[in-house]
């Protein structure tokens, strides 16, 4: 099939704008912590929302793909972004900003269900593998550039001097809640992103079995393998460090090392997101050279160590060490998924959209460290990331794929050259 570049453009387009608005949470915890007056256990239901609308849509979209088509769920997905975002910022307060991060929540669903059978169709399937890493670049480049625009938009939108784009969003935003500007920022994005969809001609996908949403009786009948359990839970465990991380990071280096969250917190969660850009980077390498669970073992243990320091290490080493968490953890999420599908024989999509939904991890984990930091501080709340990177170590050392990763000093790949 002839690629169609465009539609390619349009999909790394589509990650970027999904990371942008996604990963910008943690930047934000603190001044909606501060403004709305929240406990750790309130301020952790914003992600739990957000990231719970994953597990709810995921499953259902991947059946709707099938009968609406790709075009549609995508247009569905930004519309449901932006009537989310547009809610906020017309009516900021922390019930409103509930169930706006739920819409966002179900709108990024919809549209990761979409984009990857999209891009093997439109790159072609012998590029695939390479325009999915090229995604995942962009995808951290967005998330590393986020929160950098959040701490912009609070350090520029009160300027006298201000150019006419960041005036309109002055004369838009309460002078008391300037991180709501990027919430009218977001909506806006919405709207674009729904005109281009609308107006870009799409291919025909034809789904593989990898990516086909088998019915509801295959995943209750696939939920009662012991292997797919513990892999879904695998799955929580990786974003829930994830996001556990990252949306705490702003918070803990203000409350224990008082900096400020919209300059110097904003960066540490920005630079979070660009170490595990490079740490995905140095284990595309390793991959080639280690078997993949020797890699997800070295890196589990760096990352308990970063976070150990983070932890306990003084202002400037935790800053870093933060950082160093995002490095080490980046390996996890493609290692776990390749050995939860090299780990059965069949019903290789409905086990993808079940790791999937996995990514409620990302609303689970936060809450619980909330919960835990209202009765113990947020350091301590912080250790329950100890028992969700302890449990990705121990996959380094049950896990049995039916196929592993090659490398290139595979006896048979030699042999066979």
């Amino acid at each position: 099939m002839k690629r169609n570049y465009y539609i390619v453009v349009l999909i790394m387009i589509t990650f970027f704008v999904i990371s942008f608005i996604t990963n910008v949470l943690g930047a934000l915890n603190p001044a909606i912590s501060s403004d709305f007056k929240l406990s750790y256990t309130l301020a952790a239901c914003l992600p739990f929302v957000f990231f719970i609308a994953y597990g709810v849509i995921s499953i259902p979209s991947s059946m709707l793909v099938e009968t609406y088509k790709q075009k549609k769920i995508m247009v569905a997905g930004f519309a449901v972004s932006f009537v989310g975002s547009l809610l906020l910022a017309i009516a900021p307060g922390y019930l409103n900003s509930l169930l706006s991060l739920f819409l966002i929540g179900c709108g990024m669903a919809m549209l990761q269900v979409v984009i990857n059978p999209l891009l093997r169709t439109a790159g072609g399937e012998e590029h695939y593998a390479f325009n999915s890493v090229l995604a995942q670049l962009i995808f951290g480049g967005a998330s590393f550039l986020s929160p950098l625009v959040y701490s912009y938009l609070v350090e520029n939108l009160n300027d006298p001097n201000a150019n006419s784009f960041l005036s309109t969003l002055r004369s838009l935003t309460p002078a008391n809640l300037l991180w709501i500007s990027l919430y009218w920022l977001f909506a806006v994005i919405s709207v674009i992103m729904i005109v281009v969809v609308m107006l870009s001609k799409f291919p025909k996908v034809e789904l593989t079995s990898e990516e086909k949403s088998g019915p509801w009786h295959t995943y209750v009948r696939l939920f009662r393998k012991r292997i797919v359990v513990l892999y879904f839970i695998a799955m929580i465990c990786y974003v829930g460090t994830e996001q556990g991380t990252s949306y705490w990071i702003s918070q803990f280096l203000a409350t224990y090392h008082h900096y400020d969250p919209n300059t110097q917190g904003t960066t540490a969660v920005s630079d979070f997101w660009l170490y595990m850009l490079f740490g995905g980077l140095l284990g595309l390498v390793l991959l080639k050279l280690i078997d993949s669970r020797k890699v997800l073992i070295s890196f589990t243990v760096l990352a308990l160590v970063s976070l150990t320091v983070a932890l306990f290490a003084p202002a400037n080493i935790s800053f870093y060490a933060f950082a160093c968490v995002g490095f080490f953890a980046s390996v996890m999420y493609p290692i776990i998924f390749s050995l939860a599908l090299n780990s059965v024989e069949e019903d290789h999509g409905s086990f993808a959209g079940i790791i999937l939904t996995g990514i409620i991890g990302g609303a689970i984990v936060p809450l619980v460290i909330g919960g835990l930091s209202d009765v113990f501080g947020l350091r301590y709340g912080m250790f329950f990331l100890y028992i969700t990177l302890g449990y990705i170590l121990a996959i380094g050392f049950w896990a049995k794929p039916i196929i592993s990763n090659k490398t290139v000093f595979d006896k048979k790949e030699i042999a066979d050259a």
